[in-house]
Order: C-alpha cells, then sequence, then structure tokens
C-alpha cells in the first residue's frame, strides 16, 4: 500500500486515468485501488463513494490544466492567437496520450460528463462547473473579438463562446470514436467560419 501521505494523490490519478481511458461504468474501486497501489480501507477513509473520488478527480485535472488556459488566453495575448494556441495544444495533448494509452482519449469532462445519469449529482454538477469555466475562456476571447471589430458588435459572445466550446467537443468526441487525430487539425478553421469571424487580412 502507498505511505498514507501518497495514498489520496496516488487514489486521485488512478481515477482520472482509469476513468478518461475505459469508461466511468466498467471501473470500480477495486480497479482504482490496484492501480494506485493502495488497500480498500485507505480508499473509503479518504472517500465515501466512487462519484466523490471521481468527482475529486476532475477537480484535480482540472487545477493542472487551468494554469494553460490563463496562459493561452491572457488578455494581453491577441484573441485569436488564444483561440489557435488552445486548439493546437488540444491536438498535441492528444497526441501525447494516444502514445501513451494507444488510443485518441477526448475531453475527460466531456467524455464522462456524457456518460454518467442523474443519480450521479455530485458528478453532474462537478462536470458542469468546469464545463462553464472552460467556456469562460472562450467567451472572453470572443468579446475582445467584439471590440476589435472581428465580431459584430450586437452578437451574444455568450451564446457564441458556447457554441464554439460545442463544436470543439464534438469534433473532439468523433475524434475519439474514430480514433483519428487528423480530425482535430481543422477545429480552428471551423470555428472561425462557424462563428462568422472576420480574420485580418495579411499586409
Amino acid at each position: 500500500m502507498g505511505r498514507v501521505s501518497d495514498a489520496k494523490p496516488r487514489l486521485l490519478e488512478a481515477a482520472i486515468d482509469l476513468v478518461w481511458s475505459r469508461s466511468y461504468g466498467a471501473v470500480t474501486v477495486d480497479d482504482i485501488c490496484e492501480a494506485a497501489g493502495v488497500k480498500k480501507g485507505s480508499f473509503y477513509y479518504f472517500f465515501k463513494s466512487k462519484d466523490e473520488l471521481v468527482a475529486a478527480a476532475l477537480d484535480a485535472k482540472w487545477e493542472q490544466i487551468r494554469p494553460r488556459y490563463d496562459g493561452f488566453f491572457s488578455a494581453s495575448r491577441p484573441p485569436l492567437d488564444r483561440l489557435r494556441d488552445a486548439f493546437a495544444y488540444a491536438y498535441e495533448h492528444q497526441k501525447e496520450l494516444r502514445d501513451k494509452h494507444g488510443c485518441v482519449l477526448g475531453c475527460p469532462f466531456s467524455s464522462i460528463g456524457t456518460e454518467i445519469i442523474g443519480a450521479h449529482k455530485t458528478l453532474r454538477d462537478t462536470v458542469q462547473r468546469m464545463i462553464k469555466s472552460k467556456i469562460r475562456y472562450y467567451e472572453s476571447a470572443l468579446r475582445d473579438l467584439q471590440a476589435e471589430g472581428a465580431l459584430p458588435p450586437k452578437s451574444d459572445a455568450s451564446l457564441l463562446a458556447r457554441q464554439a466550446y460545442s463544436y470543439f467537443e464534438g469534433v473532439l468526441a468523433q475524434a475519439r470514436i474514430a480514433d483519428d487525430l487528423e480530425m482535430l487539425k481543422g477545429v480552428y478553421d471551423g470555428v472561425v467560419k462557424l462563428l462568422g469571424i472576420k480574420e485580418p487580412v495579411a499586409a
């Protein structure tokens, strides 16, 4: 068994890896404990249920991801660069994951979110909170595009952000289904066309 001091992070890491690469329903508490090298008694010392563990694992995953989003979507950067670089990173990150797991994994939040049902309120609330956080990054870039005149000033930036995010997640889900990373290469162009963003003309 892992030392008490590192048992919890081991469980969190094992949970996100297993549930993301397999599915929420296919992974048991025993599977997670085995992968983490932690006895079941220690699991219940930290968590009341698999739901609670996976929700905590998703929170931990978001804390790892968020600094990258803060960097990509910094207000000091041109808004189109923010979107372009965020989508480019998604491709590179999925490539790394495929090399590790042997397949395209897609987004952990959406993958788990589409699988859980109404009874999993803790998980559902966690996933929704993280999705809203991600959409806010898109919205900040789109509002700045409005200020630059690249989007109509009266368009609903919040709605456009949800549409852009939904488009990206849809392509990511299709890439996971087809195990085809190449689908992700056209996301930036697709979002630009979908939202009617006017890109600056090169000098």
